[in-house]
């Protein structure tokens, strides 16, 4: 096996083998190999089936790419990791404050399904929906199409938060999220919602708005992520196993 800049160190190796191989057994192929296989193509942009012949098959590595997104193990590990890295930083599991924003990505032009057009970035494609906590750990993941309003997409977004973190009572976002949501996310969930505008005078001049800025950094780290900047997955669940891929090694490297 190459010695590939993504590939586990033994460390995170032994943080998350229980997630994805709880009961030991006999395989032709390593999953920490099927990891990096996925990793590299995380990292890279690269298609499956031009993934390096010293690592496993394609097919295989595509397969248990699918296996643990239908059953959910990417999202479990990424919400253990997230756990881990913030007690491991002095601070509580479940964080008490949370921060959603979107941005519009573009698909492919082999995919049509899922997609609209976001008259406001002129970006025909897909918006991503994330949360996030004061350290910019990622909490939720949603993705849709570009021409639904943030209002609207933010609702199943939220919903994926809720029995995940009993100290959460406040999410930030901003002006595009006025409206009845903060009514809706109050009554179902009993959360605050307060959205944050810039400051009035001189709107033309950048400000940084406290606590906001945290969600456009995280949004900047998956940037390093070239499968990302354009979305070719024919699915949005396959788009947003994608992105937990991605905060995955984030997570990984960030904290072990």
């Amino acid at each position: 096996m190459s010695n590939y800049s993504t590939n586990l160190t033994e460390k995170q190796w032994q943080v998350i083998k229980n997630i994805v191989e709880p009961q030991e057994r006999t395989r032709k192929k390593c999953l920490r190999e099927i990891l990096n296989a996925i990793f590299y193509i995380s990292k890279s942009g690269c298609q499956w089936r031009m993934l390096p012949s010293d690592f496993a098959p394609w097919q295989t590595v595509y397969y248990y790419f699918r296996k643990w997104k239908l059953e959910g193990v990417w999202e479990e590990l990424m919400d253990v990791l997230h756990s881990m890295a913030r007690k491991s930083v002095g601070k509580q599991e479940s964080p008490s404050l949370g921060i959603i924003d979107s941005r519009s990505v573009k698909t492919s032009h082999h995919v049509d399904t899922d997609r609209g057009i976001d008259g406001n970035k002129k970006i025909k494609g897909r918006k991503e929906h994330i949360v996030v906590d004061t350290l910019g750990l990622p909490m939720a993941i949603n993705i849709h199409e570009a021409n639904i309003h943030d209002s609207k997409g933010a609702v199943p977004t939220m919903e994926k938060l809720a029995f995940k973190f009993p100290r959460l009572c406040k999410i930030l976002a901003d002006g595009g999220y006025q409206g009845d949501l903060a009514m809706w996310t109050k009554q179902k969930f009993g959360w605050d919602l307060e959205v944050v505008l810039r400051p009035k005078e001189n709107p033309r001049k950048f400000n940084v708005v406290p606590k906001r800025w945290i969600v456009e950094r995280t949004f900047s780290w998956l940037e390093n992520y070239r499968r990302l900047t354009i979305d070719y997955e024919f699915l949005t669940e396959t788009a947003e196993a994608m992105v937990t891929v991605a905060f995955i090694q984030i997570l990984l490297k960030r904290f072990f």
